[in-house]
């Protein structure tokens, strides 16, 4: 079996200790990035080498291309890991750390790029037979009247997205017809402002959706796997903020040909490492929505479930092995639960960096804790507020959730205000705790609660 021998791990916080702790287990040598910001992350202590590769902007440190790939050429790194978020996704990075000759820990720039672009990836997604949401099939075109009719075959609502968008952002819902060429316009020139990409396209707007995702891990040799799904319904401003897996109250034989359709899809693109495909589902049905081209922040409730260490796979495909698990292993055993812990304020979702003066972990049976906070550290302004993620595993959905409303109980983080509140009283929802919540659900309870 080959190895890599030293991995730079371009990103900060949880997930950069996260890859570190994989690339330890596995002996594989580590080389932390960080800012000027990040000196005080708790990764840099543990790494085999640290590069100090920027000041505290993002675009003059964790996204500065030059700046990573001279880091990795003055260790000596052989790959770079990306985590999530920054450059994770971005295919020229991708595209100029192989040809500086390192290993990218994730798929090639191709994949990225088709996958990133929202109408190549549902055209790729056709052709492999993944469902999709009715839509133009395309850019929605500039022609008034050909627009209006695409929009009159779908059926109204109908949403309008930017091609090159993400995170929320972007998009338009138009409920009826005198009100389409003048959104088609306005999300045109705000998608080139914002992305620098004016292609749009329209779908059908879904009114109660559940978000959900399949996992899937493929080696980019015609070896691909998927780890089930994960109901990722519970979001504020399209943001998640609890998931758990496998998503619960799904039709079964949707889930299974699903979860087909998306290996399938794998093997036909060349997928190479791990990847999520997002979907919305109503009504028993799945329609795909975009494939997340790198690890998730979620990704710990599919390796409770499952026992498979997703980030180690990534290393060990990156370094030109096949896949070690066969789809017949992979089988889900009780339920899991993630909180994402944010620094924030949780009335009014503020961002709150600042010193953390006292931080408790929890424990217990079934629990386990992704963060990179200790007493004294320091959560700078910079960056996104995830300061930590709880996690927590039952034999059934209400031992992981009883687990879960204990480990809120006992975790301590006193010198800032986190999102904790908020978790505490989702995990008694009783709502969220029947199962099957849609997208909706979060702010619809946050507007009732006068947040």
């Amino acid at each position: 079996m080959q190895k890599l021998e030293k991995v730079l791990i371009a990103n900060r916080g949880e997930i950069a200790l996260r890859i570190l702790r994989a690339c330890k287990e596995m002996g594989i040598k580590t080389v932390a990035v960080y800012s000027t910001a990040d000196r005080d992350l708790m990764h840099l202590g543990l790494a085999d080498e640290t590069v100090c590769i920027g000041p505290a902007p993002g675009a003059q440190s964790y996204l500065s291309i030059p700046a990573i790939i001279s880091a990795a050429e003055v260790t000596g790194a052989t790959a770079i890991h990306p985590g999530y978020g920054f450059l994770a996704e971005n295919a020229d990075f991708a595209e100029q750390v192989e040809k500086s000759g390192f290993a990218f820990i994730g798929p090639t720039a191709d994949v990225i790029h088709l996958m990133g672009d929202k109408v190549s990836a549902k055209d790729a997604m056709i052709k492999s037979g993944v469902p999709v949401v009715p839509g133009s099939d395309g850019p929605l075109p500039e022609d008034e009247e050909e627009a209006l009719r695409i929009a009159r075959e779908v059926g109204y609502p109908v949403i309008i997205k930017a091609a090159g968008g993400g995170g929320g952002r972007g998009m338009r819902v138009v409920h009826k017809e005198e009100d389409l060429i003048k959104s088609a316009k306005l999300t045109r020139t705000e998608a080139g402002a914002a992305f620098g990409n004016p292609m749009v396209y329209l779908e059908k707007f879904l009114g109660n959706p559940r978000h959900v995702e399949v996992q899937v891990l493929s080696d980019g040799q015609g070896n691909a796997i998927h780890l089930y799904d994960r109901d990722c319904s519970l979001q504020r401003r399209h943001q998640k903020v609890l998931e758990e897996a496998p998503a619960p109250l799904i039709d079964e034989k949707a889930r299974a040909e699903v979860l087909k359709r998306c290996v399938d899809a794998c093997v036909e693109i060349g997928y190479r490492g791990a990847g999520t495909f997002e979907f919305l589902y109503e009504d028993g049905r799945f329609y795909f929505i975009e494939m997340n081209t790198r690890v998730q922040v979620e990704h710990p409730v599919t390796e409770m479930v499952t026992g498979i260490d997703i980030v180690k796979e990534m290393l060990s495909i990156a370094a030109g092995n096949k896949l070690s698990i066969k789809q017949e292993d992979v089988k889900i055993i009780g339920h899991a639960l993630e909180c994402r812990i944010n620094a924030e304020d949780p009335d009014n979702f503020m961002p709150c960096p600042g010193k953390v003066k006292h931080y408790h972990a929890p424990g217990g049976n079934g629990i386990r804790v992704d963060s990179h906070l200790y007493s004294g550290y320091s959560v700078p302004p910079n960056y996104d507020s995830l300061i930590g993620k709880l996690i927590s595993y039952g034999r059934t959905r209400d031992e992981a959730m009883a687990r879960m409303r204990n480990a809120l109980e006992e975790i301590v983080v006193d010198g800032i205000k986190t999102n904790i509140p908020l978790h505490r009283d989702l995990t008694r929802d009783k709502g969220f705790l029947k199962g099957g919540v849609n997208i909706h659900y979060l702010e619809k309870k946050l507007g009732m609660d006068k947040h």
